[in-house]
């Protein structure tokens, strides 16, 4: 399982062994799922960062489950809404062309960036699952962004406290994605 994101799945600013991504690791332990997940999350990363590292990353690891979490950067650093969905339907098209099933990861941008610009961003993801018939998780931190007390001071990443909620957020999609994939042998 190969999880593509940016710093909410690198575990920003704490250890990484508290990150959402490593607590998934854990539980699909204790549930005995037979799943390596290889985190190559980078903070800082955009979309087209993440395409650009696919090809290696697909060839090296071979996952089974590609789960991507990217464009928040794109976002704040006012990229246009297309490029960014260009570039995520290339991840999750060449993730899938290499024999994994996906899960897209939305996230949304504060508010101070204008509800046009608020409300293509967010179309973004339900444009690109819908076109590649993939799961969302429409808002990866719900529950978490708007909590003061699950936010580090920046207001942007998401604290230690914040990554059990933000695994419970990923995982329902993912169980059945992994149930399915169980179901069908591939």
């Amino acid at each position: 399982m190969l999880v593509l994101g940016d710093s909410l799945s690198a575990a920003y600013n704490m250890d990484v062994q508290h990150g959402w991504v490593a607590l998934l690791q854990q539980r699909l332990k204790q549930q005995d799922l037979p799943y390596h997940v290889v985190n190559a999350s980078i903070s800082g990363d955009t979309t087209a960062g993440g395409l650009a590292r696919l090809p290696r990353l697909l060839a090296e690891h071979r996952p089974q489950v590609v789960i991507v979490e990217l464009g928040g950067n794109d976002g704040l650093r006012g990229l246009p809404p297309e490029e960014t969905r260009r570039n995520l339907s290339a991840i999750v098209a060449r993730s899938r062309a290499a024999g994994a099933k996906v899960l897209l990861l939305g996230v949304q941008l504060p508010p101070n960036y204008g509800t046009r610009f608020n409300e293509r961003f967010q179309r973004v993801y339900r444009d690109v699952a819908a076109e590649h018939d993939v799961p969302l998780v429409p808002f990866v931190l719900e529950g978490v962004a708007t909590d003061p007390a699950l936010m580090q001071p920046d207001g942007i990443h998401p604290n230690a406290a914040a990554q059990p909620r933000i695994l419970e957020n990923v995982w329902p999609p993912l169980a059945r994605l992994l149930a399915r994939a169980s179901a069908t042998g591939s």
